[in-house]
């Protein structure tokens, strides 16, 4: 369940292809990056490597004004700045990747590319048309909401991200500190301008907002306490494992809380005095049907999270199938165990036995303990179903304390390309009622590994590809694989625990009601209640993981169908290759053809699974 805002972010995401909108930057020309015309006489070999070149050219001008993204990348440019969240920069940025775009398509004759090179330059011009499709949509995004937003990823990012090793290091960190008024103000100007048009979250999100912005600006300086606030206690242990002279390491601590009085304080003030006069106008209801042209967002949201032409009611159709066909497996689960009575009544009891809940500060670590075994396990079998393993390294963490009453129930966050910083997998452990041992497992498979650190771990790894695509990312590729990621391990002998292998089922079945309520409250105009109601009756989770799950659907019209339709199209693809070789056919193969090509949309994936089936058979 990645929320990567990385973010993936998810995504995050870090992900390219999810920045919807905008473009590859260059410099202050506002001109596309310089390709060497290709002359007719030259060979093949030639042609690929300008295009290489040009992609790393291209994607060096898109990092270059980003100072975050180079930071997730572990990089030190730019690290006294924020990203620019203007709209003049989105749209500057989106002309320049056009522009980009056709350079390219100029200059780089697809015939005369080799496979490998055609499926970059399809992939590119994929990436930027789906940005220039997301332009006439750039005001309905809910700029703050409880599940992302600048108000929480600034912190976010500070603790996580940016690194202090240095005294230059720790200057930019005061820097950013005071860098942060101007960036929070430019999302705040985005969010009025939305607001103008109707374009708002509902009204139960504002309550979210405004405790989570009280959570950030809590502690010392902001308030009279010896408790620190939690960016100033960062960078107070970052700065203390400097070796610096007393009166040195006391300026930069005196700077840092000047920078949170003047800059800071006055930043998050004016965005809650901006969400309390929003939160006046807004209204109950919920889905994506509410905004102007609501029919057509969606369905463009759709396209994005699915890569697929599927309407709402095939949607939601094929989540009602799917919820049949777990409800019928799960059954056979019941009489495994000897449970008298009905699938409700199990549910209720899965919801409730003390024995599937693990309680207090160490429950909590034994939470995080027992997740990491099962990623250790794991990783000893590797061998037997893939050819290529990440070299990154897997850290299982719980959510920070001023975000977890707002974060989604698990996400992963992804490893520095420079091998400084490990992968992420996030498990909230804020209300252990949301977090059963029986789902630990297929969780754990799903943000770790074989799931989510394998896939973009292993993507960012790869050699022979552009970074575009290295560091992009398709959300029903990324979230199908996810889910896969919970399956494959049944077929490898884990889930040996039949209420293990009940939690599986009842996470995949969680993305099967995906679809249904997704749709249900943006087409169908169901309301907030409508949709918890059906999520309750029809899953074994706990009404407040019911809620959650429902509030970020509705802040994330279409999200949350990516991952039932990816992994969907992941097995019947290799059920596709299993039937066409027969014999021939190894799991490790079919894994690295999903795998060796880092994240794709669902088409190019059948595309490369037909050529794999093709090249095996003629051999």
């Amino acid at each position: 369940m990645t929320f990567k805002h990385t973010f993936i972010m998810g995504a995050s995401l870090l992900a390219l292809s999810a920045c919807q909108g905008e473009t590859t930057p260059q410099d202050a020309s506002n001109t596309a990056p310089a390709a060497e015309t290709v002359e007719t006489v030259k060979s093949e070999s030639q042609i690929n490597e300008q295009l290489d070149n040009w992609f790393a050219e291209d994607f060096e001008i898109y990092l270059s004004k980003r100072p975050e993204m180079l930071a997730q990348l572990g990089r030190k440019d730019k690290m006294d700045q924020w990203n620019d969240e203007s709209k003049t920069f989105y749209l500057n940025e989106l002309d320049r990747r056009r522009r980009a775009m056709e350079e390219m398509k100029a200059n780089f004759p697809r015939a005369d590319l080799d496979t490998s090179h055609q499926l970059s330059y399809d992939l590119y011009i994929d990436t930027v048309e789906r940005a220039l499709a997301g332009q006439e949509w750039f005001d309905y995004q809910y700029r703050f909401n409880q599940m992302f937003g600048a108000h929480a990823n600034i912190p976010t990012f500070l603790l996580n991200q940016h690194k202090i090793d240095t005294v230059e290091d720790a200057q930019a960190y005061i820097a950013r500190l005071r860098g942060i008024e101007t960036k929070l103000g430019q999302v705040v100007e985005n969010s009025k301008k939305s607001a103008e048009k109707g374009i708002m979250p509902p009204k139960f999100v504002y309550t979210h907002l405004l405790r989570d912005i009280d959570n950030i600006v809590s502690g010392a300086p902001f308030e009279d306490t010896e408790e620190l606030n939690l960016m100033l206690a960062d960078f107070k242990k970052k700065t203390d494992e400097l070796d610096l002279d007393a009166e040195n390491r006391e300026a930069l601590y005196s700077d840092a809380i000047t920078a949170l009085q003047d800059y800071v304080q006055p930043a998050y003030a004016a965005l809650k005095t901006e969400l309390l006069r929003q939160q006046e106008m807004a209204t109950e209801d919920d889905g994506a049907w509410k905004l102007p042209d609501g029919g057509a967002y969606y369905a463009y949201r759709l396209s994005q999270m699915t890569t697929t032409d599927m309407t709402p009611t095939e949607i939601h159709d094929l989540g009602l199938s799917e919820t049949d066909r777990i409800h019928e497996e799960m059954r056979a689960i019941m009489d495994k165990v000897e449970f008298d009575g009905t699938l409700n009544e199990f549910f209720e009891f899965m919801r409730t036995d003390e024995q599937f809940y693990y309680a207090g500060e160490e429950g909590k670590e034994r939470y995080i303990n027992e997740a990491t075994d099962l990623i250790n396990i794991m990783k000893g079998e590797l061998d037997s179903v893939f050819l290529k393993k990440p070299v990154a390294e897997l850290e299982v963490r719980a959510v920070e304390p001023f975000r977890e009453q707002s974060a989604g129930k698990a996400f992963y966050s992804r490893p520095a390309a420079d091998g400084s910083r490990p992968g992420y997998y996030y498990a909230n452990l804020y209300e252990m009622k949301d977090m059963p041992t029986y789902q630990m497992e297929a969780l754990a498979y799903h943000e770790g590994i074989p799931g989510h650190h394998m896939q973009i771990a292993i993507a960012q790894e790869l050699d022979g590809i552009p970074d575009f695509r290295r560091f992009g990312g398709y959300t029903p590729y990324t979230e199908g694989w996810g889910l896969y990621s919970e399956y494959l391990p049944k077929e490898m002998g884990f889930y040996e625990d039949p209420y293990s292998d009940f939690g599986r089922l009842a996470m995949e079945l969680w993305r099967a009601g995906r679809l249904v309520v997704d749709t249900g409250l943006h087409d169908k105009q169901w309301t907030r209640q409508e949709a918890i109601d059906w999520l309750v009756e029809n899953t074994p989770n706990p009404k407040g993981d019911a809620i959650n799950a429902i509030e970020r659907y509705i802040v994330m019209p279409g999200q949350a169908t990516a991952y039932k339709i990816g992994m969907l199209k992941i097995q019947d693809l290799r059920g596709r290759a299993e039937e066409a070789l027969g014999e021939d056919f190894d799991i490790r193969k079919y894994h690295d053809v999903v795998l060796r090509n880092g994240s794709v949309p669902l088409n190019i994936l059948e595309q490369l699974v037909d050529d794999y089936i093709e090249e095996t058979l003629a051999q």
